[in-house]
């Protein structure tokens, strides 16, 4: 939207409350706002554009025209902006990145619940907890949970049907003290739902009816003189009470708080919650979300905390916060607390979450450079060899025989720089005679690019051939013949002084040796090499076992096949039982082997 398009009606805006949108040419929000006066917040849009973000620039200037929305009061433009924010999800709005990584602890909807972890949560009626930033500390919750009350672990329908039935006996979890075997009825449902509120308090932070329980547990086996169950129940207390003091506690005069800090970089911010239940931290959670625009912090900290104290299910009423929002939520205080306990917990949100911004921030300079590094030779590559496009994809070439003997090629694969090696293909040289790496070269090249084209794959931008201008141009013919030769840079590589070879050049070009483009040729030529040698030497090995077994009269290659296929080795087949040989090739034939054998 131009400049001179919004001072025509300037002059005709509200100095109320309210919303305005900015839409696209085809009628698409790309941009919902709020403000206290609409005339003064859209008038910054337009005026002097020093202090915008280049992300603001482009929303106002990719926008066709804005409408407006007048309410009564600041909190109805707040309502409104976060139901079409939600309804219309505009590109240039804050939007909260997925948490899909998290981990909750699930109570499940069934006749006496299983209680597990789990990364999905689905409205089935299950409760779930959470989520949770740490899988280590759910773990330790759970483990927590095992040892304090013992539950079942099976998926069985326990229903009172089933268990009349006796349609299902105890398992090993029940004899060792891990279950009390409500699938066979020792165990009534009242006893088991009653453990499993506890474990509802207990991963609530309610402690204290936890600690109560236990106590209670603890008494009545005592006075009913079960002094060992007494003792297990004492023991789970203890433990309880060791849990509880591993946890952050505040004060046990602050009840229940939530807390939130937040920190930002020019395309993220970051907002912290701390959950505060009966004066202990009972867990921690970091929302991510992505900058669209030059939003300041209290517009962010607006838009995340409804977001997060829905995700938590909080209906505290009391926020700690480092300076006042505005929330639609009439009955929450909020509190910017000076000194004291509640400043020390504004502290360690506040910590929490500038660690977490530096972390990420490693994490990303960690990625740049490791793909500058790359980036940096490729593109060297690139202008060394000429180069239309960068070469992410280099594949090369090499062949390997002794006088002729099992020809075979190796193509190794370089994908950023780096060797592919689920990629590497080797073959076999099918239609040359004889000591000729020329033809063979030319077959190998064909055949790789013939199936890749087959399959639809994408060909490499650079071809490597290690040889001088014979190979070279025995693959240029392939590359003809299908018709891609224009498609893709292919050189060859002498090795005698490094010399790199275009296709219909005679003139070599001499990269730097010190080049680091250079380098990733040699690495790429060496490694085809090394691949080729390889299953040359494989090949070989091969046939001479086979040739041993073919020594034998009467007994040909597929018959050796089979028994080198089921024996790995002729020293296995030597030691072999009649019996054995007989059931891979018949009688006739084990008779044959079983004669040259005992003669050697």
């Amino acid at each position: 939207m131009k400049t001179e398009d919004y001072q025509k009606i300037s002059s005709t805006l509200p100095k109320q409350p309210g919303i305005y949108k900015f839409i696209d040419p085809e009628g698409t929000i790309i941009y919902v706002g709020k403000a206290k006066n609409l005339k003064n917040r859209l008038a910054s849009y337009f005026g002097s554009t020093k202090h915008q973000s280049g992300k603001t620039k482009t929303m106002v200037r990719n926008a066709h025209h804005f409408e407006y929305t007048i309410v009564e009061t600041e909190t109805d433009a707040l309502l409104l902006e976060s139901t079409l924010i939600k309804k219309f999800q505009p590109r240039y709005n804050v939007m909260l990145k997925d948490g899909k990584n998290y981990s909750y602890i699930c109570i499940k909807k069934e006749r006496f619940p299983r209680v597990f972890l789990t990364r999905r949560v689905i409205k089935d009626g299950s409760t779930y907890f959470g989520p949770y930033m740490s899988k280590h500390r759910v773990k330790i919750i759970l483990d927590l949970i095992k040892n304090l009350f013992q539950l079942r672990t099976c998926n069985f329908n326990l229903s009172a049907e089933n268990i009349e039935r006796k349609k299902f006996k105890v398992c090993l979890e029940y004899h060792i003290k891990n279950c009390e075997g409500p699938c066979v009825g020792l165990e009534a449902e009242e006893d088991y739902n009653n453990k499993i509120d506890q474990i509802k308090n207990m991963l609530r932070g309610n402690f204290a009816a936890v600690k109560q329980h236990l106590k209670q547990e603890m008494q009545k086996q005592a006075e009913n003189l079960k002094f060992e169950r007494a003792q297990k129940a004492k023991e789970k207390l203890d433990a309880f009470v060791d849990y509880q003091g591993k946890s952050t506690v505040v004060s046990v005069n602050h009840r229940d708080l939530d807390i939130f800090s937040i920190a930002t970089d020019e395309k993220t911010a970051y907002v912290n919650y701390l959950k505060v239940i009966n004066g202990a931290v009972i867990n921690t959670y970091t929302q991510e979300m992505t900058k669209n625009l030059d939003e300041d912090e209290k517009d962010l900290l607006e838009f995340a905390i409804p977001e997060i104290r829905k995700k938590f299910n909080s209906i505290t009423k009391e926020i700690i916060l480092a300076e006042k929002v505005q929330l639609l939520e009439a009955d929450i205080t909020i509190t910017i607390p000076q000194r004291g306990d509640k400043k020390s917990l504004l502290e360690l949100s506040e910590k929490n979450v500038k660690y977490y911004l530096l972390q990420k921030k490693k994490e990303e300079i960690k990625h740049q450079s490791k793909q500058t590094h790359a980036e940096r030779i490729l593109r060297t590559l690139q202008t060394d060899l000429s180069m239309k496009d960068l070469p992410m994809h280099i594949e090369c070439f090499d062949n390997s025989n002794i006088q002729g003997s099992n020809p075979v090629a190796s193509c190794v694969v370089f994908k950023n720089a780096k060797p592919a090696k689920r990629d590497y293909r080797h073959f076999k040289i099918k239609t040359v005679v004889g000591p000729d790496d020329f033809a063979s070269m030319e077959e190998v090249v064909h055949r790789r690019y013939r199936r890749m084209l087959d399959e639809g794959e994408s060909l490499p931008q650079l071809i490597i051939i290690d040889g001088g201008k014979g190979q070279l141009s025995s693959s240029v013919k392939s590359l003809e013949l299908l018709g891609i030769l224009d498609q893709v840079t292919v050189i060859g590589i002498a090795k005698r002084l490094e010399e790199i070879f275009f296709a219909n050049d005679s003139i070599p070009l001499y990269i730097n040796k010190k080049s680091e483009s250079l380098k990733l040729i040699q690495q790429a030529r060496n490694e085809a090499h090394r691949f080729a040698i390889n299953f040359h030497r494989d090949q070989r090995s091969k046939d001479f076992t086979t040739s041993e077994i073919t020594n034998i009269p009467g007994i040909g290659e597929k018959t050796a096949e089979k028994l080198l296929t089921h024996f790995k080795s002729v020293k296995k087949m030597k030691a072999a039982s009649t019996e054995e040989i007989v059931a891979i090739v018949g009688q006739s034939a084990a008779k044959k082997i079983r004669l040259y054998f005992d003669k050697g």
